[in-house]
């Protein structure tokens, strides 16, 4: 079969959804999706959620092979995770701003200049930075998290000050943060949200906590992508304005078609700016080869693995109780 033509696109007598099902029962395989990806690589993944949620859900699988169609340090968390399996990238250059503005050299320099504080690094980042940190958090789990870390502690928070500043705010909690931001929650517009606010005086905004405090303030909810998602379908609201990428809404859309949604706009007056080009690398091609190849393939040496997965357990360890919690409410 010809499957790649000059022009580096499929051959067109390649149905790549049934392609992507057949090699995944074939290869014994788990795909997962992050909120952000094409609605057609979420329609067709076995899981979709948020980056941690997925990499749990895949080892607790009996598959050989995890597909992450997500960015790298996603799928190098299902590696560190589940070393047995084969966790495999669409596309290798799906990176992302935060753990590029993080380069690990520097950021153990920074360590070295606070040597009695106690790090804690957003899940966002390498498996580099995630050697030296003492906790990993999310943007569901980190207050919750920081709340039990003796006020005493000094503490590093990096590598997202915006989530950083955040947190330190809400928990009135001093903590030396790291400078790096999230390219595509920086580009929203504080001046073009009050505007589209305006239009839509009894939409709830609701805003990921990686935004600037100039579009947190106008928040109604702030909160991870699965907090953000909830607070969508559960609201009494028919329209409401969501402030992270726009990929979320996919999902909004198929659980309540009745709603409205929209994305808040970036400085030219839309949310098309606000579309991760990262998480825009993969695609329903890209997703077929990279079964059929079973690659590129996220591979980490056992050392970094191992100290890598230190802070994530102690991550898990001290959110356990709030997991529980969150199950017990769903089963209520």
């Amino acid at each position: 079969m010809n499957e790649m033509l000059g022009s580096g696109l499929l051959d067109s007598s390649i149905d790549v959804v049934a392609e992507i099902k057949r090699l995944r029962d074939e290869k014994n395989a788990v795909i997962l999706a992050h909120y952000y990806q094409d609605g057609a690589i979420q329609d067709i993944a076995d899981f979709v959620g948020d980056s941690l949620d997925l990499s749990k859900k895949a080892a607790e699988t009996d598959a050989d092979m995890i597909v992450f169609c997500g960015v790298r340090f996603m799928a190098e968390v299902a590696k560190i995770l589940s070393p047995e399996k084969k966790v495999v990238l669409p596309d290798l250059e799906a990176g992302c701003s935060l753990e590029d503005s993080c380069p690990p050299a520097e950021f153990a320099e920074f360590k070295k200049q606070h040597p009695d504080h106690m790090v804690l690094s957003y899940i966002n980042c390498s498996a580099e930075i995630k050697t030296m940190s003492d906790i990993i958090v999310t943007s569901s789990n980190a207050e919750y998290i920081v709340s039990q870390i003796p006020a005493e502690q000094k503490l590093i928070f990096a590598p997202d000050r915006h989530l950083g500043g955040y947190l330190s705010k809400t928990l009135n909690r001093d903590m030396v943060l790291w400078q790096g931001t999230c390219m595509v929650h920086e580009l929203f517009s504080e001046k073009e949200l009050i505007k589209l606010k305006a239009q839509h005086p009894n939409a709830p905004v609701l805003v990921h906590p990686e935004c600037p405090d100039a579009i947190v303030q106008h928040a109604d909810v702030v909160g991870s992508t699965r907090k953000i998602l909830n607070a969508a379908l559960n609201s009494e609201s028919e329209t409401l304005i969501i402030a992270t990428e726009p990929g979320i809404i996919h999902q909004m859309e198929k659980a309540a078609p009745h709603k409205t949604f929209i994305g808040a706009p970036g400085a030219d007056g839309n949310c098309s700016c606000n579309t991760c080009p990262y998480m825009a690398l993969n695609t329903m091609e890209k997703l077929y080869l990279c079964l059929k190849n079973e690659g590129p393939e996220i591979g980490l040496d056992e050392a970094t693995r191992l100290e890598a997965e230190k802070p994530l357990r102690k991550m898990l360890e001290m959110s356990e109780a709030m997991v529980a919690s969150q199950q017990a409410t769903v089963k209520e």
